[in-house]
């Protein structure tokens, strides 16, 4: 990957996913929705796209697993550390995809 408009597109796609903690839910329409337009005219996106879809369902799951869990105390920790993780490996991401590089998300599942 190494056309600018690729690395610029995939570095916004891994960084929108933080727009959900100023407007509920744009964190996961926004990145898909960049993903679905533009594939077509920039393959390598097809890459950053199921690595971000991967952890978004992932991040829902684990999400939900902290929800049951919070009933045995250990919930609101584990949350705290997927918020975390929720920030900073997008973040990571970015930094990757603007260098040219595809980043797998750890703890993601491979569902895409």
């Amino acid at each position: 990957m190494t056309d600018q408009p690729v690395k610029t597109w995939a570095m916004m796609m891994h960084l929108a996913q933080l727009a959900n903690y100023f407007v509920p839910m744009s964190g996961i329409v926004i990145p898909i929705v960049i993903w679905q337009l533009k594939k077509g005219e920039m393959p390598e996106l097809d890459a950053h796209g199921r690595i971000i879809a991967n952890w978004i369902v992932s991040a829902l799951i684990y999400s939900f697993i902290c929800g049951l869990l919070i009933f045995v105390f250990i919930g609101i920790p584990l949350f705290a550390i997927l918020l975390l993780l929720s920030i900073v490996f997008p973040i990571i991401g970015g930094i990757k995809a603007s260098d040219g590089e595809v980043w797998q998300y750890p703890l993601s599942l491979k569902l895409f």
